[in-house]
């Protein structure tokens, strides 16, 4: 997704917001408007937050004038349909949002991945500030509510004490995309079988650990909330089944642009997915169409995650080879856009 630009008004206030939050009396307690109260759509990401995170982002959100708490909330629910709809996330892309009215604003909280900073929204708390005019600094009060904001998080456990803000305070220079080493990351939430209300097969068992990560896309629909996800998935299931002759859904694993990762056959069971390497490789299927336009960062984090995940719980070789689909057998899988963007992850080997 972004990388975000931080513009000129705010990136001079950065530091002094680390260095002044850090004297603040423990007392100090932003005001917050819940979701519920700005009026939000329901919350329907799903990757978790492990605290406390080592990462504090900040950004500003232009052109979203507003100075009182009832014009703050419609502006949000502008910005939220905007999300879901335009740019196709799950939600907000940040954990909160801080008014120029000195209200801090929930977008999706503590507990939930935010999408403001690819390679650091599991790692770290997105803040962006938002209201004031087009070139102008955040107010006194928007300042003072950060600053609350930020201490608040340390006392309660949220954000580390010892938080890095990893920041190129160059004139419009954006957030360093990548990090030399980049931060552990930690495995994702699963959307499990019975979750999404799987018909029971057996298929052959997979001998683990797997050499090979596959990349696939299923071309048919995308799908942006949890419970489209799932009705596709069970749709797909019944298909592969019932049409193809396969013992049960293709994939190990299933990637939703809502940021979930769904299971399809898991660890333990060889999938269909790729003649020839069925018993060596997950099968990693991303829902949709990607020949043209690639996932959304809540998916392609998600899929890099749940990677992570497999080496590091013993499931996959730590030297293992990623390709895609078309690298192995004839075929447009996973979409050139898509294809473009593996071909830069680690390990991939065509």
């Amino acid at each position: 997704m972004l990388p975000t630009c931080i513009l000129g008004p705010v990136k001079m206030l950065l530091w002094f917001l680390v260095l002044s939050a850090l004297a603040l009396e423990a007392d100090a307690v932003p005001t917050f408007v819940s979701r519920k109260e700005w009026g939000a759509r329901p919350q329907t990401c799903s990757p978790p937050l492990a605290a406390p995170v080592p990462y504090l982002i900040m950004d500003q959100v232009l052109g979203v004038e507003c100075g009182e708490q009832s014009i703050c909330s419609e502006r949000l629910r502008d910005l939220q349909s905007h999300s879901i709809y335009t740019k196709h996330w799950c939600d907000m892309a940040y954990n909160f949002l801080v008014g120029d009215d000195g209200r801090v604003y929930e977008g999706v909280g503590w507990d939930v991945q935010g999408v403001h900073t690819q390679g650091y929204n599991n790692v770290s708390l997105g803040l962006a500030f938002f209201g004031n005019k087009l070139g102008s600094d955040p107010s006194p009060a928007a300042l003072s509510a950060a600053e609350d904001l930020i201490f608040y998080a340390i006392q309660r456990g949220h954000l580390s004490p010892k938080y890095i803000q990893p920041l190129i305070l160059n004139e419009e220079v954006c957030i360093a995309p990548h990090l030399s080493e980049m931060p552990r990351k930690a495995c994702p939430s699963i959307i499990t079988r019975s979750t999404w209300e799987a018909r029971e097969t057996h298929c052959p068992t997979m001998k683990t650990p797997a050499q090979y990560v596959i990349i696939i896309h299923t071309v048919g629909t995308h799908c942006y909330v949890s419970m489209d996800c799932q009705l596709y998935v069970r749709d797909l299931q019944s298909y592969q089944i019932d049409s193809q002759n396969f013992c049960d859904i293709s994939y190990h694993f299933l990637v939703g642009e809502d940021g979930g990762i769904y299971e399809g056959v898991g660890w333990n069971s060889q999938g269909s997915h790729t003649y020839g390497f069925n018993d060596i490789a997950l099968g990693i299927a991303f829902m949709g169409n990607f020949m043209e336009n690639p996932p959304n960062a809540a998916a392609l984090e998600a899929a890099q995650n749940l990677i992570q995940c497999a080496v590091d719980q013993g499931h996959l070789v730590p030297d293992y080879l990623l390709v895609g689909h078309r690298d192995v057998i004839d075929t447009l899988s996973p979409g050139q856009a898509l294809y473009d963007i593996i071909k830069m992850w680690p390990h991939y080997q065509p």
